[in-house]
């Protein structure tokens, strides 16, 4: 819980993209139609790229981080900070799996033409 505690604002902006799929994705589930279906796609080539720029710009700060130390970075402190960047993504691709997986169920609601 602490790794979620720390989340800047672009990280939450990012968990709330990744996260309209699965809303998105289970609404499809629910009531299929094919303008949520067509939606799926974008949000979720969206969804993975906030996911992927997260991730990033996680990588980016803890090098910023480690390079404005005076001393050595213990291998532990380095550690720590991955574990936090990687966070985000584990959530967010999490998020698509529930999307796409709620979609699989709205498809087989669908009349067969």
């Amino acid at each position: 819980m602490g790794a979620l505690r720390n989340l800047g604002i672009v990280a939450i902006l990012g968990a709330l993209v990744c996260a309209s799929p699965m809303v998105l994705g289970v609404m499809f589930a629910a009531r299929p139609n094919d303008r949520w279906l067509a939606l799926m796609r974008p949000l979720s080539l969206a969804a993975v790229f906030a996911a992927v720029s997260n991730t990033m710009l996680g990588m980016v700060n803890i090098l910023v981080g480690l390079s404005s130390r005076a001393e050595p970075a213990p291998i532990n402190l380095l550690a720590a900070q991955l574990a936090e960047t990687l966070v985000v993504p584990f959530v967010s691709f999490g998020c698509l799996t529930v999307a796409w997986l709620a979609v699989a169920v709205g498809m087989r609601r669908q009349p067969v033409i």
